[in-house]
């Protein structure tokens, strides 16, 4: 072999370890080359900064949806999917918070997560949203459509750590979950 394939195949090597490392392997938000949403989020309050709900973002037919799993006032537990409470008086049936599908039918389109669908299950609203990753936060953007252009604002959502939970509280297994779809009261 001569000295300029193997310095080709050497440099080849070395790329291919730096995107590998760079791509994060290892990182658990990541879908093969796609950054992936699917987990447990927390939403914090933007007035007190203690945390306001824990979202679950689940799969369903190549897309993304999002589930209420608890919610909290003043950063306590006020219900939880295996013990529901308040009801969303705003939508039709008035499900509990605690358990709500609010997110559907995000598509992946590079490596973010588009063209889905946000309710505000206490006003009964529903915004057109996108999410995705930077670095460990989600990325969360509901927005409303004025004529040709979209207006709209962006949350941080957090990775949900095991200390986020109330004691014994054991997050559910959201896979095989069927998202439905609610409308609000007219």
């Amino acid at each position: 072999m001569n000295n300029k394939f193997l310095q080709f195949l050497l440099l080849t090597c070395l790329i291919s370890t730096c995107l590998f490392e760079t791509t994060g392997a290892d990182n658990r938000n990541r879908l093969g080359d796609e950054y992936d949403i699917t987990g447990f989020w927390k939403s914090m309050d933007e007035n007190t900064g203690l945390i306001a709900a824990i979202i679950g973002i689940y799969e369903y037919r190549d897309k993304r949806y999002g589930k209420l799993i608890i919610t909290y006032n003043d950063g306590l537990v006020k219900d939880t999917i295996y013990n529901p409470g308040e009801q969303a008086e705003k939508l039709i049936g008035t499900p509990f918070f605690a358990g709500l599908d609010f997110i559907w039918d995000l598509e992946l389109k590079g490596n973010k997560w588009i063209n889905g669908c946000i309710m505000d299950p206490q006003e009964g609203k529903f915004y057109h949203g996108d999410l995705w990753m930077k670095d460990d936060e989600l990325i969360v953007r509901g927005k409303i459509k004025i004529g040709f252009i979209f207006l709209g604002r962006n949350q941080i959502w957090l990775p949900v750590q095991s200390s986020d939970l109330p004691q014994g509280f054991i997050l559910p297994d959201l896979s095989g979950t069927i998202p439905t779809r609610w409308q609000a009261v007219e």
